[in-house]
């Protein structure tokens, strides 16, 4: 497989342009973009030799405004014991300061998580230690802070639960919504009822003046929507006409107010999926995952992440026009990247400037992919 580094345009009119981000890493995964003010685009994943290893870091690559190839990844994490994960960038309105936030887990145990931040003060190059930003164990997030019409900050997040003397496989996980009304200082918290399942909680505002949010589905059947009035309270998650392979989505608000939504197209219904637990390749047979106590829902793992999709909502999210934007089988039963089994195309990051999209998603976990669209080409 040719990774080229440049951007190469796809098609003249409409404008579409792809490469991919350069890797130091056998596995890369879960990007997140941010632009800066001055132009540039920021692009931060993990990346190490595989998912729950103590090797798993941060990393992060720029796209100066105008240049055509990213710069070399920048390892930003370095916690020896720890598997270091889902980077979410973040600009302080109030002082122009960057923020990085992510996970920290010891080996798979996503139950023994802790949220992470590093702050840096020029836009990137230096980045100051390490420190819990919250302490609240098996807390993950994939999806960045909101600022709300009040000014209140809201990040998304999810616990992932286990019962006692089980290690963790996804049947009980929750939303919630940890938000500050101080840029940051403290933070409460809330919990997003009824949302078993419901996780990787993406919230926007709406031009009315109220917010939506879109969620993966651990039961790997649909996209789920939860609207709320001040981003705080949220109506209990139901299922969208979307579906999900119990994998990451983004989506963002158009300027005339429509909604934008990148998701796979696939679903429990394409198969090759298992309950008995999850997979993660780093773990033996017997490690406390499998005879956990029933659940009435229960987590489906390994359905292809395949046939990477955009649509494009006027109802606010009720409908949805779609069109693809990578095809693949999608392949995703094991995370071992050293034997380049593994074919998702999973994980999208938006970032919308003007009239053009720029979109980053894990490619087959051995890069990461960008594309640059042209709204003309999703709606073509």
């Amino acid at each position: 497989m040719d990774f080229h580094s440049e951007l190469t345009v796809e098609s003249e009119k409409p404008y579409f342009t792809s490469n991919y981000i350069p890797a130091s890493t056998v596995q890369v995964h879960a990007s997140n973009l941010l632009q800066l003010p001055n132009g540039d685009l920021l692009c931060a994943w993990f990346g190490g030799s595989q998912e729950g290893l103590s090797d798993i870091c941060i990393h992060m690559s720029r796209l100066k405004k105008g240049a055509r190839t990213w710069s070399t990844p920048q390892k930003i994490s370095d916690d020896t014991e720890r598997s270091e994960q889902n980077p979410v960038l973040f600009l302080n309105p109030q002082n122009q300061d960057l923020w990085i936030l992510y996970t920290a887990q010891p080996a798979g145990n996503q139950d023994k998580a802790v949220v992470r931040r590093r702050i840096s003060k020029d836009q990137g190059q230096i980045w100051s230690s390490a420190e819990n930003l919250f302490d609240d164990e098996g807390l993950f997030i994939r999806q960045p802070i909101t600022i709300l019409k009040d000014g209140a900050w809201v990040l998304p997040a999810w616990y992932c639960r286990t019962p006692p003397g089980y290690r963790w496989i996804g049947n009980d996980d929750i939303s919630v919504v940890k938000y500050s009304k101080d840029a940051g200082k403290t933070w409460a918290e809330k919990e997003v009822l009824n949302s078993t399942g419901c996780v990787h909680m993406n919230i926007k505002a709406l031009h009315d003046g109220s917010y939506i949010a879109f969620f993966r589905s651990r039961w790997a059947d649909n996209v789920y929507r939860s609207t709320s009035a001040d981003g705080l309270a949220w109506s209990e998650p139901q299922p969208t006409s979307l579906p999900n392979p119990n994998s990451g989505i983004c989506c963002e608000v158009l300027r005339d107010g429509r909604i934008l939504i990148v998701f796979n197209y696939s679903s429990f219904q394409d198969g090759l999926a298992k309950r008995e637990g999850l997979y993660d390749d780093i773990t033996p047979d017997d490690d406390k995952r499998a005879n956990q106590p029933k659940k009435s829902r229960e987590a489906i793992w390994g359905v292809p992440r395949k046939t990477l999709t955009v649509g494009i909502s006027e109802d606010q999210g009720k409908t949805w026009k779609t069109k693809v934007l990578e095809e693949g089988d999608g392949f995703c039963m094991t995370n071992n990247s050293r034997t380049k089994e593994n074919r998702e195309l999973s994980y999208p990051s938006i970032w919308v400037d003007g009239e053009e999209v720029n979109v980053a998603f894990t490619f087959w976990r051995q890069r990461i992919k960008f594309v640059r669209l042209g709204l003309d080409w999703i709606e073509g």
